[in-house]
């Protein structure tokens, strides 16, 4: 077939699954009730994005995004905005973009050379390229609204000289509808390893004489409002991870079943058994399944406290569930991603050499994850973050805090005395133990020694994770203790604590003796 003509088909199928998601009013889930969504909790709004994620990551991208400029504009932009694009982006009609990342600057931001000059109207005219930008363009939706960084002319360097702006793909006329076609197109679309049902663009603003764009919050503040969208579209990958993860898993366990190979322990009458009984292939799915698990709590953890922090009519409790988000931020995202790489690795070594082959479609999990631990801020950056900002802040009270609730859980599993646990309970207290030691040897050495905390700000995010992740399926397996199933949640916290959090100790020790090794890796690479 002409692969034009199969681009066009593609094209066709899926402006028509935009326009059903839409209007059947998906996108706006979460949406404020002002501007035409339904108000519901963000949580909510999670549970939805982990099904799009694992029905269609490449696809569950753009509402991912769009959901993201709308809380930057509702929360930072002008009156006069919000009345021409929230309930457009809302609805769903509209679709929005984050661009800031330019080929010479990367994760740096506060390189970036995207220049923005001011017009006599009180709009911007702004130039400059942009890579890497997801939903970049399409024709689902007749309009884009791009949210764009870019530097004015007299502002100050690095990233206190950043300002935000929207740029929309149209222009937008008095009476609501859309006018001119603005100077932002798309000059490229990458070739990538996976998410190939996602357009991954090169944007190229100025060539005819600049993109015009409205400003958004301060001058200079840009990135105040980028990390309000920021922030949220973290969150929404760590749920891609689990999305991922839990698709990789329900395949993965149904060709365990399936595939006969091998006898099993026992098996007298000459026949293949299904490879599930082989308890090395059973620990697999087991553990896809006991990662995804905890990913999940913590990705949900974080919309509550998202919720909480914005819903609650104490200001006390508000400023609590503040800190708990910010705090679970980072680690949703990057404990989720990491365990959607792992898990959609296993998927594949399950199928065995048929996980090789595209057809089982194993390899795309595998390929489509692999993006997730690097965008919205790559998981090494989320570590630094954890350590830098969220540990340090007020001598670490917030995690002092959650490890109070975790401590109470793990008390909980020990007064049980529930053989099902197993020991569950030990693991997790041993575990607590390690994370409170690393994380007052960070706190210490993030001002001391900086080189110290950040080459241990990996094993640390990694130990934070694995250590929620065991305590919040313990609760879980209390909550469900008599309503009949009991026994799989509280087999599950165990398989996780036996098998996952009882690595603690040795995150524990990378963390805090592995520093001198790590900064002295010159001589080695150099």
């Amino acid at each position: 077939m002409n692969p034009l003509v199969q681009i066009s088909e593609v094209s066709v199928k899926v402006c028509f699954v935009g326009r059903r998601w839409t209007e059947a009013g998906w996108n706006a889930v979460s949406g404020s009730e002002e501007w035409g969504g339904q108000g519901l909790p963000l949580v909510i709004n999670a549970a939805c994005t982990e099904i799009w994620s694992a029905s269609n990551i490449a696809f569950g991208l753009c509402p991912l995004l769009t959901a993201s400029a709308i809380e930057a504009l509702e929360a930072h932009g002008s009156e006069e905005l919000k009345t021409i694009y929230l309930e457009k982006l809302v609805s769903g009609v509209w679709t929005g973009t984050m661009q800031l990342t330019e080929p010479q600057a990367g994760s740096d931001v506060g390189a970036l050379r995207s220049k923005a000059e001011r017009a006599g109207d009180g709009s911007y005219r702004l130039s400059g390229t942009q890579i890497f930008i997801t939903y970049g363009d399409h024709d689902m939706t007749d309009n884009i609204v791009h949210f764009v960084l870019a530097r004015l002319p007299d502002a100050p360097a690095g990233t206190k000289g950043i300002s935000l702006f929207l740029v929309p793909k149209f222009l937008v006329n008095a009476d609501g509808s859309l006018g001119a076609r603005n100077d932002i197109y798309a000059s490229g679309v990458e070739h990538k390893l996976g998410m190939h049902a996602s357009p991954t663009c090169t944007m190229t603003m100025g060539d005819k004489g600049g993109a015009i764009g409205y400003l958004i919050g301060e001058e200079n503040r840009g990135m105040l409002c980028m990390f309000t969208m920021m922030n949220q579209a973290r969150l929404g990958v760590g749920l891609e991870g689990v999305g991922i993860a839990d698709r990789a898993y329900q395949q993965a366990l149904a060709f365990s079943h399936e595939r006969r190979q091998g006898k099993g322990v026992g098996n007298k009458d000459g026949g293949s058994d299904p490879i599930f009984v082989h308890p090395d292939v059973k620990r697999m799915p087991m553990q896809m399944r006991a990662l995804t698990a905890a990913a999940r709590t913590i990705c949900y953890a974080t919309a509550v406290a998202i919720d909480v922090s914005q819903r609650a009519t104490d200001a006390k409790v508000r400023e609590a569930a503040a800190a708990r988000a910010a705090l679970l931020t980072p680690i949703a995202k990057a404990f989720s991603t990491d365990i959607g790489n792992e898990v959609t690795s296993l998927g594949v070594q399950i199928h065995g050499g048929m996980g090789f082959i595209e057809e089982t479609g194993a390899a795309q999990h595998y390929r489509d994850a692999r993006i997730t631990s690097i965008y919205e801020g790559t998981n090494g950056i989320q570590s630094i973050d954890l350590v830098t900002r969220k540990l340090a802040a007020q001598g670490g009270a917030s995690v002092w805090a959650l490890m109070d609730e975790l401590s109470d859980i793990v008390a909980q599993v020990e007064r049980s005395n529930d053989p099902a646990f197993g020991t569950a309970g030990p693991k997790l207290r041993d575990a607590l133990g390690s994370l409170d030691r690393a994380s007052r040897w960070l706190l210490e050495r993030v001002t001391s020694a900086p080189n110290d905390a950040l080459a241990g700000a990996t094993p640390y995010l990694r130990l934070f994770g694995s250590t929620l992740g065991g305590c919040m399926l313990a609760k879980e397996a209390l909550a469900a203790r008599g309503d009949g199933q009991d026994q799989r949640y509280a087999i599950l916290a165990r398989f996780f604590a036996e098998n996952i959090t009882v690595q603690a100790g040795g995150l524990e020790r990378m963390v805090i003796d592995s520093a001198d090794a790590v900064n002295g890796a010159d001589a080695v690479l150099a």
